[in-house]
């Protein structure tokens, strides 16, 4: 049977292989007191509904009944979806799937009407940073900078009605120090979590 993308749900037990194996990489990576719970608090940050449609979407990538990639996007505004949880099974890596996800993310997001791609990768996963370059991600921080000055290296890239064009977003620049780095991040991401709630409370009561 050939791979295909299922639209699917954080909840969905499909989704497990994928959760599970961010946890178990990012905790290896990172180590698991690098953040408070663990990698775990970070991977159920968000509800599952912000990554559901008409906001985002969650899609994993099926090869004879099981999940061996995946990601999502959820909404930050009318233009931007951030990309999310995007993984692969590491005894399948270096074959493209992640490439296939990403591309079928961008699809997914322009569908709803998306203009702007936004993504996170970490200091120490060096070849997503290269994934990303390679698709045509705009890196919104020094490439000639140590990571570790940054410890979220953050991208960005048109899709959609805007395909091809190019970015605009102002470049980040280097923190003090990588604790320094860790307080600038966790304070972006408190405030892309405030977006994120305030979209998806607005559309809950819209459609209530």
């Amino acid at each position: 049977m050939a791979d295909f993308f299922l639209r699917s749900s954080p909840l969905d037990p499909a989704a497990e292989p994928l959760l599970e194996g961010l946890i178990a990489e990012y905790d290896g990576r990172y180590g698991a007191a690098s953040r408070p719970g663990g990698a775990r608090s970070e991977i159920l940050r968000y509800p599952a509904e912000a990554f559901a449609p008409p906001l985002g979407a969650f899609l994993l990538l099926q090869r004879d009944g099981e999940t061996i990639a995946g990601g999502a996007f959820m909404s930050h505004d009318d233009e931007t979806a951030e990309f999310k949880r995007i993984w692969t099974r590491p005894d399948l890596r270096r074959q493209g799937l992640a490439r296939q996800v990403v591309l079928a993310l961008e699809e997914a997001a322009a569908e709803l009407g998306y203009t702007r791609a936004y993504l996170t990768t970490g200091f120490r996963q060096p070849e997503a940073s290269a994934l990303y370059i390679t698709l045509g991600y705009r890196p919104l921080f020094d490439t000639n900078v140590d990571p570790t000055l940054y410890r979220s290296l953050p991208f960005e890239k048109h899709i959609g009605a805007r395909a091809g064009q190019a970015g605009t977003y102002p470049v980040y620049e280097p923190a003090a120090s990588l604790e320094d780095a860790t307080k600038r991040v966790a304070a972006i991401k408190a405030e892309q979590e405030a977006k994120v709630s305030a979209r998806l409370a607005s559309h809950l009561a819209s459609a209530a």
